[in-house]
């Protein structure tokens, strides 16, 4: 069933399929549905996976990467979209030029390098096109605590140095930067915003013995989701850290009965 009207509003996931359906493009459908928009999809790679790994990944032909996108833009009003697993250098090269022929108002860009098993998602080699390409096309950028260290070139071991990566990775490609706090320790989860003039802490209780198997993707989704209702950077992340916060005590509440 889809929305009636003439180009109803949407939102649109560019990121690959996760066959556990806990993360990618699955689980940002799952997200734009609790949130009321309805999600549009274009797949970059089909993955055989589960929480526990990644055993096979299959990387779609980039002109059909650009097919989808170009499919639903006609079909849709894309208010939001969100970028996931991109996998190789043409289809980010691929993603770009679409991207900048007809740019998206709000573009959240998950730089999803290594899945939580430890899969990696982004050839070695799509690193430079990822940095030099797509992030200054970005609106805001949601990598976790390894991915910043790479984007940003250092260690980050402490919540200051994170603020200090939050920063610089906004300064460099123009945009919003939210350092993801799950893979931090402590009993805190801490996110790091920076909104381009400030940066802001976002702290909620820390969440243990549960999966993180996709959460990176659910929080992307709902920012992205957030973004096209109109909500304010500030609070977008912050509702949707407390989404994934939910959706973790949900998980940890039923495996523990």
């Amino acid at each position: 069933m889809t929305p009636g009207g003439d180009k109803p509003p949407a939102v649109l996931s560019i990121a690959g399929s996760d066959s556990g359906g806990g993360a990618g493009i699955q689980a940002d459908l799952k997200t734009f549905q609790d949130f009321g928009i309805w999600g549009t999809t274009a797949v970059t790679c089909v993955t055989a996976q589960s929480p526990s790994g990644v055993s096979g990944i299959a990387p779609m032909d980039p002109d059909l990467v650009v097919k989808q996108i170009a499919a639903v833009r006609e079909a849709y009003s894309i208010r939001a979209a969100k970028t996931g697993m991109l996998f190789s250098t043409e289809i980010i090269e691929a993603v770009c030029t679409e991207l900048r022929l007809a740019p998206i108002a709000s573009l959240v860009v998950d730089p999803v390098m290594v899945a939580t098993s430890g899969a990696r998602l982004l050839r070695d080699d799509a690193i430079q096109a990822l940095c030099e390409q797509l992030l200054p096309l970005a609106t805001v950028i949601t990598p976790n605590l390894p991915e910043a260290e790479v984007l940003c070139g250092q260690s980050i071991v402490d919540a200051s140095h994170a603020q200090t990566a939050a920063r610089e990775i906004g300064e460099r490609y123009h945009a919003a930067c939210v350092i993801k706090g799950g893979h931090g320790d402590g009993e805190t989860a801490r996110d790091i915003l920076w909104d381009g003039e400030q940066l802001i802490v976002l702290e909620i209780p820390r969440i243990t013995g549960v999966s993180v198997h996709g959460t990176g993707c659910t929080y992307s989704s709902a920012l992205t989701a957030l973004l096209a209702q109109d909500t304010p950077l500030e609070a977008a992340a912050r509702r949707a850290q407390q989404y994934v916060g939910q959706k973790l005590r949900v998980e940890s509440g039923a495996s523990g009965r």
